[in-house]
């Protein structure tokens, strides 16, 4: 099994980037429990509703509103795991992730790509989706290979089905997918039970990390909320990951946007540990500043790496895994 070098323990001099202080932290989760308490999330998936109401969060089934109190976002902090286990196929390519440790993967999913054979610009097929995966396999300091393009050249009600397909068939490394209904959950986890030997050994050795977007600002849609929930069912680590856009889909300010995102992140970990006490979950972000010539986020820009440092030092108060986009 990999464990990753630390980084940003003092003992070791380890690089780190502390972005804030206690007297800020407590700022920052202090106003994400107050929008989760008095704004609320928007859910349109009943089920979930049912899990909030039955947890004691205010539902409103008519707006689609779910309030949810301080004790309960705590208290699914506090059953969240802190370390999760992430297998591969084979042993050697078996991940824990540990407080403190990095690790990489691949990013996902691109649009287009350019033809290695030509150079030109295009739209990503099934075979790219293979080809990146092999390539990911290769690359030994890649943990994980998140799903990188997607497949253009199927059809697109069961496109996410088919890339995983191929990312199954060509890398042994465990595959971070994002399967967008509990339809799409329920027959990904079927393939990935029938490699390992069935659903129980499926749970014993995780080989696939579902991953879901929450809509910003504050929206926990159908196809994010189902995907938490059967992940948790499964035993399946589920990465909740926010791409909330400072000046776009959420506040121009760069903490403002950060409590959004934490809103966002801590919401659906709730339903994880409402649906599932210690069902293992990771603490994601792509959160960044929209790009105001273009209306674009502004991947890889000084704000991207500020608030994924933020998001990581979140996530290590909060003791869970986090998983945040590179510059």
């Amino acid at each position: 099994m990999k464990r990753r070098d630390h980084a940003g323990r003092v003992r070791s001099g380890g690089f780190s980037l502390n972005v804030f202080g206690e007297d800020e932290f407590r700022d920052i989760h202090l106003a994400t429990l107050e929008v989760l308490e008095y704004t609320g999330v928007f859910t349109d998936d009943p089920e979930a509703m049912d899990i909030f109401d039955g947890g004691g969060a205010t539902v409103d089934r008519k707006t689609g509103v779910v309030r949810i109190p301080p004790h309960l976002v705590e208290a699914a902090i506090a059953s969240a795991p802190e370390r999760v286990f992430a297998a591969g196929r084979h042993p050697k390519d078996d991940i824990m992730l540990d407080p403190g440790r990095v690790g990489f993967t691949t990013f996902g999913e691109g649009i287009v790509i350019a033809d290695r054979e030509t150079g030109e610009w295009r739209a990503p097929t099934k075979q790219d989706v293979g080809d990146t995966a092999r390539l990911a396999d290769a690359l030994g300091e890649l943990d994980a290979y998140e799903i990188a393009v997607g497949a253009k050249d199927v059809p697109p009600e069961t496109a996410t089905i088919h890339s995983y397909e191929a990312a199954l068939c060509n890398t042994s490394k465990n595959i971070c997918a994002g399967p967008l209904s509990k339809w799409e959950t329920e027959v990904m986890l079927d393939m990935a039970a029938a490699v390992v030997g069935g659903r129980d050994e499926l749970r014993r050795r995780p080989i696939i990390m579902p991953g879901v977007c929450p809509v910003s600002p504050l929206k926990l849609p159908r196809d994010c909320s189902e995907v938490i929930v059967a992940s948790a069912r499964a035993g399946m680590p589920c990465n909740i990951l926010s791409m909330a856009m400072a000046g776009g889909s959420a506040p121009v300010g760069l903490a403002g946007t950060l409590v959004v995102h934490n809103a966002e992140v801590l919401a659906g970990i709730t339903l994880s540990q409402l649906t599932q006490v210690g069902a293992p979950v990771l603490y994601g972000s792509s959160t960044t500043a929209m790009d105001l010539r273009l209306a674009a986020a502004s991947v890889g820009s000084p704000e991207c790496g500020v608030i994924s440092a933020a998001a990581a030092y979140l996530a290590r108060r909060y003791s869970l895994p986090s998983y945040v986009a590179g510059l």
